[in-house]
């Protein structure tokens, strides 16, 4: 049975010819759960991948996605920028890696594929990751004036400001994030399953009665208004026709 994903090449000898053809600029080589990592300088990122895209034996024409990555606990160079390549004509994937911090820019790989302009905004948008090079480093996903990058692990899940509607002033407003105490406390248990709370609504029903209101009865009160009636008196004689003259049906027979 065939797997579920793409089958590619494996990966024997990539290594040896990343790091032969890279030389000095590869700073590690990884491989762990089948795919290949290559830890290169940040200042021969554009050096690199032009290696990696013309030499032969590597000949990784085609970047799919540069990913960003935040790991606080680094210190200086907290991020990382992974570059996603594709080999066609081996049918082989590889990463490369370098690292950063939110003020040493990643030399843009814009004159290599073109494609990584759009890229490179999304990771600078989410992580602050700056790019030389990029001859139009704006932001994508978030709006005009937004403050902060979103996927830093500092960033609140909140966030700073929200947005919505003014009725009075006719436009879109910023205001500052207030969280009212009523959507910090989360409750998962189901009033279905002996949820001990109220819900609204729900504390009418234990109120008493108002005076004169009507008690409505229960299923085993109910009596039906034919039941309601005495039985009638079962007939102590048998009546019996004799004659024909008493039913009426024809003349008095003789005598």
């Amino acid at each position: 049975m065939r797997a579920p994903a793409p089958a590619y090449v494996a990966n024997d000898g990539v290594i040896d010819a990343a790091t032969a053809a890279l030389d000095a600029a590869l700073l590690e080589a990884v491989e762990a759960v089948g795919e290949v990592a290559l830890h290169v300088e940040r200042t021969s990122l554009v050096q690199t991948m032009t290696t990696l895209r013309d030499t032969p034996g590597l000949e990784y024409q085609q970047l799919m996605e540069i990913a960003g990555v935040d790991y606080p606990d680094r210190g200086e160079e907290r991020f990382e920028v992974v570059y996603c390549l594709l080999s066609l004509t081996r049918n082989h994937r590889i990463r490369v890696h370098v690292q950063t911090d939110d003020e040493k820019p990643v030399p843009s790989v814009t004159g290599i594929w073109p494609v990584a302009g759009w890229l490179e905004r999304e990771v600078y948008d989410m992580y602050g990751v700056l790019f030389s090079g990029n001859a139009d480093l704006r932001r994508i996903l978030t709006d005009y004036g937004f403050r902060g990058h979103p996927q830093r692990k500092d960033f609140p899940l909140s966030g700073y400001v929200e947005l919505r509607y003014s009725e009075e002033a006719k436009r879109v407003v910023y205001e500052p994030v207030k969280l009212a105490q009523d959507f910090r406390n989360f409750d998962f248990m189901s009033p279905w399953e002996g949820a001990e709370y109220i819900l609204p609504g729900d504390e009418k029903a234990k109120l008493s009665e108002a005076k004169g209101a009507p008690t409505p009865l229960k299923a085993d009160e109910i009596v039906k208004a034919d039941a309601a009636k005495s039985p009638v008196a079962a007939a102590s004689e048998v009546k019996t026709s004799e004659n024909t003259a008493q039913t009426g049906a024809g003349k008095a027979g003789p005598k």
